[in-house]
């Protein structure tokens, strides 16, 4: 049996259709092409705002108790998200009211009323406001790195906005934003659960056919050379700890080395006798957790980590977290390290199919973004690894040339020459090796 079934109505949105007729609801996820980096100088945070402003109502429903009110009564609760290069909506629907549900979807991104845009200026200005210190300094590691690793790129800009941005936008730069990037072209509706095929491609006809609007923007231009690493920011912020983010600048979401960074993540965090956490926590007591993530864009990402630790604890964390990264290009993974790794992540993909929510979210973004894989396309590719594939990926990107540093906190100017210094003596253990 298909994982998925695509169909293409005539105005161009996409309907991936999950059949999973054991369960006893329906999954939605829709998911439009426009992020933070489709955002002009001036204007970060319109496409998170907006997506704000379709919660308080529509022609139909005049207001965003009236319109939530009813996606309730259906079994739903509406959400969402914006990130760089998305925004999603998602809700659980009950089967009997699915065509009920695309009709409350249709009215809400399609006929918004821009209604009580100053109410929702506050509830932003806000949710800005958690990533600002009392000095209105940015304390987020997260947008620090994106300041490091793509400066003067809209990828570069807090996906929330600036308190300036956020205080200049009006119903007029809404409305145009809206205009070009809520379409039908640049929109994906998943369904997954109780429903077959036909009745999603019925209902979503029914409320979506008639919706016309231009094809989608291209993404912004292509990103600067980076400087050559290591860079670091330092933010000086009253804390009891200290909030470091490490990233290598890596290529984006087709480049052939993504499953092995993929896999490298896995290697490190994920679970208790991962790299980071055993080092770090279990046998040097440095952190209470650490994490590494991996981001990938159209043609560019990031491989990051992430953990806090007292100011005591910066320097032997930064000496034993550079030479886990040391080891991964000089010394291949384990066979039996790898094959436990893989056998988790293959179990995680097993398991993912019991998640209705999963699914939907997983190919709606997927098919939206151009990078649409179906499961056993993981299982397929992950299996195909093997040691040599995961340090050639190390010795390609987590190299001196691609590190970034931001440190967050009540950092000590002799703790921060200390950590330079190690900075610099990585440079000089990754020239070596690539060289060799």
């Amino acid at each position: 049996m298909s994982e998925f079934f695509i169909d293409t109505l005539v105005n161009g949105l996409r309907l991936l259709t999950i059949e999973m007729p054991h369960l006893h609801s329906v999954e939605l996820a829709c998911t439009l092409g426009v992020g933070s980096r489709c955002e002009e100088p001036g204007r970060s945070g319109i496409s998170h705002f907006l997506e704000h402003m379709l919660f308080r109502g529509s022609e139909d429903y005049p207001s965003g108790q009236d319109l939530e009110g009813r996606f309730e009564a259906i079994g739903g609760n509406i959400h969402a998200a914006t990130d760089a290069e998305t925004t999603c909506y998602h809700s659980r629907l009950h089967p009997s009211h699915i065509g009920d549900g695309m009709h409350l979807l249709a009215s809400m991104l399609r006929r918004p009323l821009f209604a009580g845009l100053e109410i929702e200026r506050s509830i932003v200005t806000e949710e800005a406001q958690e990533d600002l210190n009392q000095d209105g300094r940015f304390i987020s590691p997260d947008l620090l790195m994106n300041s490091l690793l793509w400066p003067g790129h809209p990828l570069s800009q807090p996906i929330i906005g600036t308190l300036d941005s956020i205080a200049a936008f009006d119903e007029t730069a809404l409305r145009n934003h809206h205009q070009h990037h809520y379409t039908p072209a640049n929109t994906v509706i998943a369904l997954a659960g109780r429903i077959t095929r036909e009745t999603a491609l019925s209902t979503v006809s029914d409320a979506f056919g008639d919706w016309r609007g231009p094809a989608p923007l291209p993404l912004a231009p292509s990103l600067p050379a980076p400087a050559k690493g290591p860079v670091s920011c330092w933010v000086q912020d009253a804390d009891s700890q200290l909030n470091l983010q490490l990233a290598f600048r890596i290529p984006g979401r087709q480049d052939p080395a993504t499953p092995a960074l993929r896999m490298l993540r896995r290697v490190l965090s994920g679970g208790g006798t991962t790299r980071l956490m055993r080092r770090l926590r279990e046998n040097l007591g440095l952190t209470y957790n650490a994490e590494a993530h991996l981001s990938l864009f159209e043609e560019c990402g990031s491989f990051a980590v992430d953990l806090a630790v007292m100011p005591e604890n910066l320097v032997p964390a930064m000496e034993e977290l550079l030479q886990i990264f040391l080891e991964l290009v000089e010394e291949p993974v384990g066979e039996g390290e790898l094959a436990r790794v893989l056998e988790n992540y293959l179990f995680d993909l097993e398991f993912s199919q019991d998640h209705a929510d999963l699914l939907a979210s997983r190919y709606s973004w997927g098919l939206a973004t151009g990078f649409l894989r179906s499961l056993e396309d993981e299982r397929r590719e992950s299996r195909q690894l093997r040691p040599e594939n995961l340090r050639e990926a190390a010795r390609l990107y987590l190299t001196a040339a691609h590190l970034h540093l931001v440190v967050v906190g009540p950092y000590r100017k002799a703790d921060r020459k200390r950590v330079d210094n190690l900075l610099a003596a990585y440079r000089c253990a990754k020239a070596a090796v690539c060289t060799a």
